[in-house]
């Protein structure tokens, strides 16, 4: 399962760094000068230039959207789907560059004043499932506060290349000459970004992310779907890990609870990591692992899942 997590960790790094270099690359991004997208380095419109101009017909022009409009589209929504109807939120937990600041600042609150987020009623033990211990240090308040600031003024640069063409943006910005509008973009999504890392980091993957509750909802349509199923007839086994698999979720969610209870897992199994830790010495291995098929039923219903394929 740590490699499992080191693979997390590579996956998640790797798809930042393209999300930060993607427009300096040219890779994907609006052009709001241009009025169009530019993809692979590549000027991508509907190519409707000739249809506009009277010199070309309505089925050129019908050709080119069906072409460069709906069917990237589609494709793009329904891959997703797929993915998402079969195996949950794996974008959010292997991917997504927000839930990466989600968990490097859980993991920096945790040292600071142990507790992930600023709402957790009670701090967290400090020995981990691993057995390593782990002291809250208020000196980790400084990493709290550097990496809130920076993760939010390189969010807020990063959606600003997004939309207009990146290196007018480094260098204006190193040159000290934004302009008006890059001046407010950046200020102000910095500004809310830095409030959002600090109070409401995995609420709003919960509630307030539409990629998220998509994912959400296509799962939740699959009673078939990936999940992390509870062995319940093996809870005396649970009965001295401190609820390790509830402190080691990012989202702060109760794996051992039904798959509606855990609508918005995000399948990053630190949860099982946590549970095969603790139960390392246990013969018959840990209580939690991902189920699916016909071993996935009885998680979607009310049940725990102790059914196998």
């Amino acid at each position: 399962m740590t490699r499992l997590q080191d693979l997390r960790l590579w996956t998640r790094i790797a798809f930042f760094a393209l999300f930060v270099l993607a427009p300096p690359l040219d890779l994907f991004r609006l052009d709001l000068k241009l009025g169009h997208f530019i993809l692979f380095g590549q000027h991508w419109t509907l190519g409707l230039d000739a249809f506009l101009r009277g010199e070309a017909g309505i089925g050129h022009a019908f050709l080119n959207l069906l072409l460069r409009g709906f069917l990237p589209i589609a494709l793009i929504i329904g891959t997703g789907v797929w993915v998402s109807w079969k195996y949950g939120r794996l974008y959010c937990g292997w991917l997504c560059p927000h839930f990466s600041v989600v968990e490097t600042i859980n993991a920096l609150m945790r040292r600071a004043f142990g507790r992930p987020t600023l709402w957790e009623r009670h701090a967290l033990p400090e020995y981990l499932p691993d057995g390593r211990h782990l002291s809250p240090n208020p000196l980790y308040w400084i990493a709290v506060g550097l990496a809130i600031v920076g993760f939010a003024f390189l969010w807020a640069l990063s959606l600003l290349t997004y939309l207009w063409p990146p290196f007018e943006v480094y260098a204006n910005l190193w040159h000290g000459e934004l302009t008006r509008f890059q001046f407010i973009f950046l200020t102000a999504a910095t500004i809310v970004f830095v409030i959002e890392f600090l109070l409401a980091r995995h609420l709003f993957c919960r509630f307030g992310c539409a990629i998220g509750l998509f994912q959400s909802l296509a799962w939740m349509a699959n009673k078939r779907a990936m999940v992390v199923g509870f062995e319940r007839e093996r809870v005396d086994a649970c009965v001295d890990c401190d609820a390790a698999c509830d402190n080691a979720c990012p989202m702060r969610l109760k794996p051992r609870s039904t798959k509606r209870h855990m609508f918005t897992c995000t399948q990053c199994a630190r949860c099982l990591q946590a549970c095969d830790q603790v139960q390392k010495d246990n013969p018959q291995g840990p209580l939690l692992k991902w189920v699916q098929g016909k071993g996935a039923l009885d998680v979607s219903a009310r049940d725990f899942g102790k059914k196998g394929e």
